[in-house]
């Protein structure tokens, strides 16, 4: 599936923008630190691609421990049965993190988004209910929606690869900026002053240099690694920026996640001052 498929598979969604809209303000209500861990903050990568993992796996091997059932006997049943158990356990959390990620979600992502997520509600349910079938012997039945749910998972797998690579959701935002090592004057030092946030640019980069609590002068990548806040326009408390877009807070001299939904520190820039003019080169360990 092409990403410009993708794309009209969530046009076809717009219609449900309102409901999805309010349903996104109520998951943003959620308190931060539920939600630091629901993205990943403690991990340091985004926690929903690891959790989908669990269910896609074991709805696989149901479908194969399924499909040598005739020929195997009960003993290839009872295991499918378990792993379509595994797999409906395992689709609550990787609902939960990714209904949080998409909260963040605004335009062709947030509708491929939702497509996404009603193929996996639905499948989730279809194998909800062929457990059901399944413990009252219907397992012809139980079957049939269990590989129509593992089809409609298999989609929306796919989806999830072009709200990835194809869209950039969870992505880094920084990964690809520059790592020469050459210092570069970006400004005067009477320029960073209290609490100002200055965008310069390093090899075609943007980078935030700001004036640490301490007295030193301090750099990091100006684009939010969530999603590419400008975190120049950012709010300033302390040493610590928040990122106007999705507030995810970063410590101006480290580039450390303070709070997500970010996971990923932003690049930092070594620093110094010649001749009263502020000099960068990215730090040799980002």
């Amino acid at each position: 599936m092409s990403l410009r498929l993708a794309r009209r598979l969530g046009d076809a969604a717009s219609f449900l923008d309102p409901v999805a809209d309010l349903l996104q303000e109520a998951v943003l209500a959620i308190p931060k630190p539920v939600r630091n861990a629901l993205d990943g903050v403690w991990l340091g990568a985004p926690l929903h691609p690891a959790l989908t993992d669990v269910p896609l796996g074991s709805w696989t091997a149901a479908m194969v421990l399924d499909s040598l059932e005739p020929a195997a006997g009960e003993g290839a049943g009872r295991a499918a049965d378990a792993a379509l158990a595994v797999g409906v356990l395992g689709a609550v959390p990787a609902a939960v993190t990714g209904l949080n990620d998409w909260s963040y979600l605004r335009g062709d992502s947030k509708r491929v988004g939702t497509v996404h997520a009603i193929l996996n509600t639905t499948g989730l349910a279809l194998n909800i209910a062929s457990l059901a079938l399944r413990r009252s012997g219907r397992r012809e039945t139980a079957r049939a929606l269990s590989g129509l749910a593992f089809g409609g998972a298999l989609l929306s797998a796919h989806l999830g690869g072009q709200l990835s690579f194809g869209l950039g959701v969870r992505v880094n935002r920084t990964a690809f900026e520059s790592s020469e090592a050459e210092w570069q004057a970006v400004l005067d030092e009477d320029e960073v002053q209290g609490d100002a946030l200055r965008r310069v640019e390093v090899d075609g980069e943007p980078a935030l240099v700001a004036r640490a609590r301490n007295g030193s002068v301090c750099a990091i990548a100006a684009r939010c690694t969530h999603l590419g806040g400008p975190l120049d326009e950012g709010e300033r408390e302390g040493d610590v920026v928040t990122c106007p877009w999705h507030g995810s807070r970063f410590d101006l001299c480290t580039g450390e996640v303070v709070d997500g939904p970010a996971v990923f520190p932003q690049p930092v820039y070594e620093t110094r001052v010649r001749d009263g003019r502020v000099e960068l080169r990215p730090a040799q360990n980002t």
